[in-house]
């Protein structure tokens, strides 16, 4: 049947996305999504840090939250210079002080997925990764941050 686009199959689908892997100019490595599910959000937990968001992707979050605005900023961001910031959290049955979560990150997955901040959405792909600024020890750190870069 020429001219008639047929479904593709979810399997299929499913095989070609897992298959995929994301480039960006300026950035001497790939990066596959389909590693995320498997290493439990190395990128959401960690020694102390900050993910900053704007007041666009706050007012998105409460929304999703079912929250008012100001309820959600007092409960979950922190002032951090002229920028805000996600609070962190401590992981459960961990004595160990550098073992902090986004405050939204429980049993390996983000709770705000959908409207998580373009900090979230953007990673590996930082500044910070950029092919001029990592040299052969952060490309290794890179990489055992993150299952899904490869150089």
């Amino acid at each position: 049947m020429s001219g008639v686009k047929q479904p593709m199959d979810s399997k299929l689908l499913e095989s070609a996305l897992s298959h995929h892997t994301l480039t960006r100019t300026g950035f001497d490595f790939r990066f596959s999504p389909s590693k995320c599910e498997q290493c439990g959000g190395k990128c959401c937990v960690g020694e102390s840090g900050y993910v900053f968001v704007s007041v666009d992707e706050m007012l998105a979050i409460a929304e999703f939250l079912g929250l008012e605005f100001e309820s959600f900023t007092q409960k979950f961001v922190r002032k951090v210079g002229y920028k805000f910031s996600l609070i962190e959290k401590s992981l459960p049955h961990t004595n160990v002080s550098n073992d902090l979560a986004c405050v939204f990150f429980d049993a390996g997955k983000c709770g705000i997925y959908s409207v998580r901040p373009k900090q979230c959405r953007e990673f590996p792909f930082w500044d910070a990764h950029r092919a001029d600024s990592l040299d052969s020890q952060g490309k290794e750190s890179l990489q055992q941050e993150c299952l899904g870069v490869q150089f």
